[in-house]
């Protein structure tokens, strides 16, 4: 110690000294001013009293200082839940990624830890906002957000779209949603909407408002995805969900009018081709049937035709042999033909002079009507 205890004072100065800055000390007299020298007598007491062997040295020093850093590197163990990802720093500087479980990394100020939750769903909500009273039992709120959810169509119309991104951290790069993005929600948040713009401004509203928005879907997701991935943010997109795409509240009800007229055009489209599906292949049977008919009549008269010439010309030569003969058979087949299904009366030339020449004797073979019976028969 630089002083010790002296009889009648209270340290290197007594009560009519000048104190270390000059002034005397307080309270004009010794009995009642601080002893310095016995405060620090009474610290060197408890330290000895403290440490091993009751004195203080260099061995009880070092033994402080080994606990003390014992302490200081225990205290770098932490545990990573089985849904998050821990991400080591060594002087602010990204070391590496660590799994669930026991893991170590130097404790304060030389290293950190900042433990990312990869397998958390998060979403987003872009046109609307949800608020829920607390202090009121009921469904949460929805206040709507015209800045976010009004966009531009390619036909210059204005469409309000509401939609939902579902997207969490990549579990592959979850360094960069860590620094390389000052807020990555609100990040995340901006692109989508610039994104949804950039898709409705390329489309016509009643597309939007019909058949296209199951197909803006994965286009929005995959436009935010790549824009995100160029960012390095750091972030998967999961699903994109369009809750509502309506016109304006000004003209909604004209626009349903004119969805309505839009679904009576292709209710009335459908009902026109599959008429035409339905008639046309009949229309096509029924000209297939009428060529096949014409051609087989073709090959019929053409057949029947050849048969006839080839007989006129047998009928001739047979006739250049017997002209006479022939004459004569030709005369009684052609008779025979027109005579054969005719009712005739034959009349003998020599025995029939003395007949009538106005006797009906056609009515000589018209059939009799059956006799009626008589009235009292039954």
């Amino acid at each position: 110690m630089p002083w010790n205890n002296q009889s009648g004072g209270g340290g290197p100065w007594k009560p009519g000294n000048q104190g270390p800055w000059g002034q005397g000390p307080s309270g004009g007299g010794g009995g009642n001013a601080p002893d310095l020298e016995e405060l620090l007598r009474r610290g060197q007491d408890r330290l000895r009293q403290s440490l091993p062997g009751g004195f203080v040295g260099g061995k009880g020093i070092a033994l402080v200082l080994v606990a003390v850093a014992v302490a200081w590197l225990s205290s770098g163990f932490y545990t990573v839940l089985s849904n998050e990802v821990g991400l080591n720093l060594v002087f602010g500087r990204f070391d590496k990624r660590t799994t669930s479980g026991l893991n170590y990394n130097w404790p304060y100020p030389i290293g950190s830890v900042t433990k990312l939750g990869v397998s958390d769903v998060n979403s987003i909500d872009i046109g609307f906002v949800t608020r829920t009273d607390t202090r009121r039992l009921g469904a949460p709120t929805q206040t709507e957000v015209p800045e976010e959810s009004l966009m531009l169509t390619g036909d210059e119309n204005i469409a309000d779209v509401k939609f939902r991104v579902i997207w969490n951290i990549n579990s592959e790069k979850p360094e960069d949603y860590a620094f390389n993005v000052r807020n990555p929600p609100e990040t995340v948040k901006a692109v989508a909407e610039s994104s949804m713009r950039e898709i409705v401004g390329r489309t016509a509203i009643q597309r939007i408002l019909t058949a296209e928005r199951k197909v803006i879907e994965p286009a929005a997701k995959e436009l935010i995805q790549k824009v995100l991935d160029d960012y390095k943010a750091g972030v998967s997109i999961q699903q994109v969900q369009l809750l509502s795409v309506d016109p304006p509240e000004q003209v909604i009800s004209a626009f349903r009018d004119v969805t309505a007229a839009q679904q009576d055009q292709d209710r009335l489209r459908n009902e026109a081709e599959a008429y035409a599906n339905r008639v046309v292949p009949e229309a096509r049977g029924a000209s297939a049937r009428i060529v096949q008919e014409a051609e087989g009549y073709r090959e019929q008269t053409v057949a029947e035709a050849k048969g006839q010439a080839a007989r006129f010309t047998q009928v001739y030569d047979e006739y250049r042999k017997a002209p006479e003969v022939t004459r004569e058979r030709m005369y009684l087949e052609t008779m025979e033909r027109v005579l054969g299904g005719v009712s005739k009366i034959i009349i003998d030339q020599n025995g029939g002079q003395g007949v009538v020449p106005y006797l009906p004797l056609g009515q000589l073979d018209a059939p009799r009507p059956a006799a009626s019976a008589p009235q009292g028969a039954r």
